[in-house]
């Protein structure tokens, strides 16, 4: 049976498979049919032609189960104005849509294309406005002949907006040409989907470039779990599982990308280390400024250490205890130090000491941090102006403005919450360290390691090599806080108490449903009760792991319908597996320089355009806009892994705790996930998988050989 017609309604399409539910004016039917099937990309008001089987459906009636449908530009005034008016086309919504063919009639697309200067003869349509257009017709083409190429290879196309604005017009050419690069470089496309359009395009399954391309995607792996390398004999047999190839073509491809520079391999310890050459840099980098660093002599002013002291009890009013006295004394002897220790033991006092002994000379003295909360944390307990380190080195298009041939201008560097440093940004901090300065690295070595690849705060420690204040002594106003006390008792491998009306309780659950029903009703009912806090603001769920049903994927979208339900009258957007509704809490999952909005910082939807395709995220009081197509970057915050909450503080934090975690329940992720909690920290689950984490001290081994070239040189 064959149907052609206008689509009048788009009532459901998953860009993920390309599944459609259609309703369409068909011609010789009185009524809308429905049509169901597949289509990369579909829009009201296209003309289509579907062949298949009528089919009566259990719920909604009788339905064309179409095998094949072929979509075509509407040619009738009535399609093309509500093709125009989908909201297909930003800057085009229903009311523009009728302006404009009302004007044009059917030549309105060649006007678009073509002659986009006249547009503005339409009423509202300014110059702005035009461009906007313009530019919105262009990249919808393109990004439409990525959606059909994608689809006819067998994959999705919820990407094709990101490969347009990686690749441009090359797009379609660059994919045919070698498809391992989307793998490489665009979020949410993986190798098997790489490896299955280079199948469909005749890339022979034995070829050195798909070996090649293996060994690649395994070392970018392994960086992605915080290696920064792998041992040849892991990447290899790593590699052959991921291709099912014979071990002697991954040999050869690894020996021609070592040949040819590809990777290179480094024998510091005792298994020969394979990197990408970038990876290997940033190690060497790190040894060599620190190892420099830890040799020169401070180079402060002449500071009087007996009346810098006084001074801060008399002005200041702050008397240091004896072991923050001595961490003082070693900062202005050294021209490097490393600060660590947990919460309450006087980090912030004995920083914003020394800071005020060096300002008071003059020193120079520049802050930073690596998440723009944490930079503000910064700011607000030392008084002194903090940056990410990102804004700090002048991020711009792919690189630092600020290097080594430009560096900072600065006496004194201090980078706090340093744990959370990976290897490939700490190389670029260093290397902006002007020869003069001094650098002081503060942070907790117990939390867990860097999301990104090494251990470099944990390493530089261990080397022996850089000097390093360890304070562990709670000082009194601390001792009195639950949070804190038990934060050091899980740090030491005890298990943590609770007494009644603290700050710190552990709600035992067995059950994972027990758990989920526990959780929503401490976040929506009782803390809030208790505190008068606001569940969506001031409690932060934090959970071991992303995935199963205590994870945060699945939290996120009940604590949605508890806390954020649909309203009569909001617009609502499902992208990427999400619903975004207004007033949802979201978290950004990656740096977005062009909207200086940087992985892990948490905003709340403000407003969602369906016409304009837009969404408004309201980020520390600063509004940013984000295209439908973009909302890969952001995800739901009311629940987040312990990992994202980094360098972060929430008023109120609650977490699950279950053995479905078992992989992941460590005593440094336990020990972090606690430490985020300002007023209250809520554990709710089995006290067998507690006890689990806290006697786990073992962390996953990374690969690196920062160690040994510290000690080295």
């Amino acid at each position: 049976m064959t149907v052609s017609g206008l689509i009048e309604r788009v009532t459901y399409h998953n860009e993920e498979t390309g599944y459609c539910v259609l309703r369409v004016k068909a011609k010789e039917h009185r009524d809308l049919v429905t049509v169901v099937g597949s289509l990369p990309s579909v829009n009201a008001g296209e003309w289509i032609t579907a062949d298949g089987a009528w089919v009566q459906d259990r719920d909604h009636g009788m339905q064309l189960k179409a095998e094949f449908i072929q979509c075509s530009e509407p040619s009738s005034d009535e399609g093309i104005e509500k093709y125009l008016g989908s909201g297909l086309i930003k800057g085009i919504g229903p009311v523009y849509a009728k302006k404009l063919v009302g004007k044009f009639g059917g030549e309105v697309f060649k006007i678009i294309d073509q002659y986009s200067a006249r547009l503005e003869e339409v009423r509202g349509i300014g110059r702005e406005r035009r461009k906007l257009i313009k530019s919105a017709w262009a990249e919808q083409k393109i990004v439409r002949e990525i959606m059909v190429f994608l689809h006819s290879n067998g994959v999705s196309t919820s990407r094709a907006v990101r490969i347009y604005k990686t690749y441009g017009d090359e797009s379609v050419d660059k994919v045919r040409a070698n498809p391992y690069l989307l793998a490489r470089d665009i979020s949410g496309i993986g190798f098997k989907t790489a490896d299955t359009i280079a199948a469909k395009i005749g890339i022979p399954a034995d070829s050195i470039m798909r070996a090649s391309a293996g060994i690649l995607h395994t070392l970018l792996e392994a960086q992605n779990q915080g290696h920064c390398a792998l041992p040849r004999e892991l990447l290899l047999p790593n590699a052959r599982q991921l291709l099912d190839m014979d071990e002697g073509i991954l040999e050869r491809a690894l020996k021609v990308m070592l040949e040819e520079g590809g990777v290179v391999e480094d024998r510091m310890t005792e298994q020969d280390l394979i990197y990408l050459p970038t990876m290997r840099h940033a190690e060497q980098i790190i040894a060599s400024v620190m190892t420099s660093l830890s040799r020169k002599p401070s180079n402060y002013p002449s500071i009087d250490v007996e009346k810098a002291l006084a001074w801060l009890k008399d002005k200041v009013g702050r008397q240091l205890a004896p072991t923050q006295t001595e961490a003082l004394l070693r900062s202005l002897a050294a021209r490097v130090l490393i600060i660590t220790g947990g919460p309450g033991v006087g980090k912030t006092t004995l920083m914003h000491s020394i800071l005020s002994v060096l300002l008071a000379k003059k020193v120079k003295c520049l802050l930073c941090a690596p998440t723009g909360r944490a930079a503000k944390r910064l700011s607000e307990s030392t008084g002194v102006e903090a940056k990410t380190i990102h804004r700090l080195l002048e991020y711009q298009s792919g690189h630092f403005t600020c290097n080594a041939s430009q560096p900072l201008d600065c006496d004194l560097l201090v980078a706090d919450e340093s744990s959370m440093v990976d290897a490939h940004l700490m190389s670029k901090l260093l290397q902006a360290l002007p020869e003069r300065a001094h650098l002081i690295l503060v942070g907790d070595v117990d939390q867990l390691p860097s999301v990104g690849a090494g251990r470099v705060l944990g390493d530089l420690m261990e080397s022996g090599v850089i000097p390093v204040v360890r304070l562990t002594e709670i000082f009194r106003q601390s001792s009195s806080s639950r949070i804190i006390v038990n934060a050091h008792r899980i740090n030491s491998g005890e298990m943590p108490e609770t007494i009644v009306d603290s700050d710190f309780f552990f709600i035992e659950r067995e059950e994972a449903e027990q758990i989920t029903s526990s959780l929503l009703d401490v976040v929506a009912t009782r803390i809030p009760r208790k505190l008068g806090v606001d569940p969506i603001r001031d409690i932060q769920v934090l959970c071991p792991m992303n995935r199963g049903s205590l994870g945060a994927i699945q939290m996120n979208k009940h604590l949605q319908e508890r806390l954020n339900p649909p309203r009569c009258g909001d617009a609502e957007v499902e992208k990427f597996g999400w619903h975004f509704r207004p007033r949802d809490k979201v978290i950004q999952t990656r740096n977005n320089y062009d909207k200086d909005v940087f992985n892990g910082d948490i905003g709340f939807v403000e407003s969602i355009d369906a016409a304009e395709r837009e969404i408004r995220i309201i980020f520390d009081g600063r509004s940013v806009i984000y295209d439908f197509h973009e909302l890969d970057e952001v995800s739901l915050a009311y629940a987040i892994t312990i990992h994202k909450s980094q360098g972060s503080e929430f008023p109120v934090v609650v977490m699950p705790l279950a053995m479905q975690q078992f992989l992941l329940l460590q005593r440094n992720l336990i020990y972090t996930g606690v430490t985020r909690g300002k007023n209250m920290v809520v554990l709710i689950g089995q006290k067998k998988a507690l006890e689990t984490a806290v006697r786990n001290r073992k962390s996953v081994q990374r690969y690196s050989a920062l160690v040994q070239r510290l000690r080295a040189l």
